[in-house]
């Protein structure tokens, strides 16, 4: 599976920002695809996800922000950033993958990592 990320860069805050993912690989592998995003010396976090029935997860804290949206005959997830603080500022990791219930699934890693992007919000 290989999954291809891009569309991140430096904006101002309260800006936007999409970045996408395109994946090749069978359904299992898609079966869910996210976001997560990790700045120096923090864990990895995840930022949204989205199954393949469209059940969503996102995050608390860029909720009413942030959107994950997914185009099944591109295999390629979205995830629209508006309203973009500095605290947004981190690398962006896309991933896919099924372990476990639909909901383990949207909560946990997939097997599968894109390369990172950085996004940089200047205040």
């Amino acid at each position: 599976v290989q999954l291809q990320a891009s569309g991140g860069g430096l904006v101002q805050a309260g800006g936007c920002l999409r970045l996408s993912c395109a994946a090749s690989g069978t359904s299992s592998s898609t079966y869910v695809m996210g976001w997560w995003r990790q700045i120096p010396e923090k864990q990895r976090e995840l930022v949204a996800s989205i199954a393949s029935n469209g059940r969503t997860y996102i995050k608390d804290s860029v909720k009413g922000r942030f959107t994950i949206s997914r185009d099944y005959a591109k295999n390629t997830v979205y995830l629209q950033m508006n309203r973009l603080k500095a605290e947004d500022t981190a690398v962006y990791y896309c991933n896919s993958g099924r372990s476990g219930s639909i909901w383990q699934s949207l909560v946990g890693p997939g097997h599968y990592w894109g390369q990172g992007t950085q996004v940089t919000v200047s205040s």
